[in-house]
């Protein structure tokens, strides 16, 4: 029976959030940015295994994190490479040695602390019946064109675009020989933001899982702000015993 594996790469440096501290090690109500996200794949019944990528240099502080918020799915905190696909290929040859070609991974940014059960199951899903899943969110702003930033050269229709977020996932097999590829060629990484851009840049089809706007990157003080209000919105609502599609049922009454 094939695994379902959280790949998790958390070695930023926080410099856009001015603090000196990496933004994954940022407390928000008593833990750590980085175990909010652990948290989710860790209670999550359908996760069977947790990596994650860390800069050296806080791997031992991530450790003794990981132990103390008793996450007990990680099977390895492995160092993060120079950029954030290297530390992802980190993460995925360390979990190789324990895994096979057909169990589904799923990529997550550690500073995404917001994802929600839902869209774990609904990435799942779709690796198993397309071969691949990048969460997104249709894009609710007008998008413009403008290749030297002074004028605008075109607004392009708003339907036809998307903002990508995570987890991207794919097969363990899958993704592994596309990293490999993408190291061996003359470019490398270059121009390669995601995982969605690496199978992309090799002609892969790539499945789109639709998100939540809620899905947020912990980058700047004022994501930091947001996700300090969205704990309290989901505090308020497992104390009155809330749930997101009960809300507006509720607000009619």
């Amino acid at each position: 029976m094939s695994k379902n594996i959280a790949i998790i790469f958390a070695g930023g440096s926080g410099a856009r959030m001015g603090s000196g501290v990496p933004k994954q090690f940022l407390e928000v109500n008593g833990k750590p940015i980085i175990i909010h996200t652990l948290e989710i794949f860790e209670d999550h019944p359908a996760i069977d295994e947790i990596y994650v990528a860390c800069k050296t240099e806080y791997i031992s502080k991530l450790r003794r994190l990981v132990d103390r918020f008793w996450i007990t799915k990680v099977r390895n905190i492995v160092p993060g490479g120079e950029t954030g696909q290297d530390s992802i290929y980190n993460a995925l040859k360390a979990c190789s040695e324990n895994c096979v070609g057909d169990d589904i991974v799923l990529i997550h940014d550690g500073v995404r602390p917001c994802i929600t059960p839902e869209l774990i199951d609904d990435v799942i899903e779709s690796v198993k019946e397309n071969g691949s899943a990048v969460t997104c969110t249709p894009m609710y702003e007008t998008p413009v064109v403008s290749r030297g930033g002074k004028i605008v050269e075109d607004t392009p229709p708003r339907a036809d675009f998307y903002t990508a977020q995570a987890p991207q996932s794919f097969y363990l097999g899958d993704i592994l020989e596309a990293h490999e590829k993408i190291r061996s060629s003359e470019k490398g990484y270059e121009g390669i933001v995601d995982s969605c851009t690496l199978m992309r840049r090799l002609g892969k089809d790539v499945a789109i899982v639709e998100g939540n706007r809620g899905n947020i990157k912990v980058t700047t003080p004022e994501d930091l702000y947001i996700f300090r209000a969205m704990i309290q919105y989901r505090e308020t609502q497992d104390a009155f015993g809330l749930n997101q599609k009960e809300i507006p049922e509720k607000l009619k009454k």
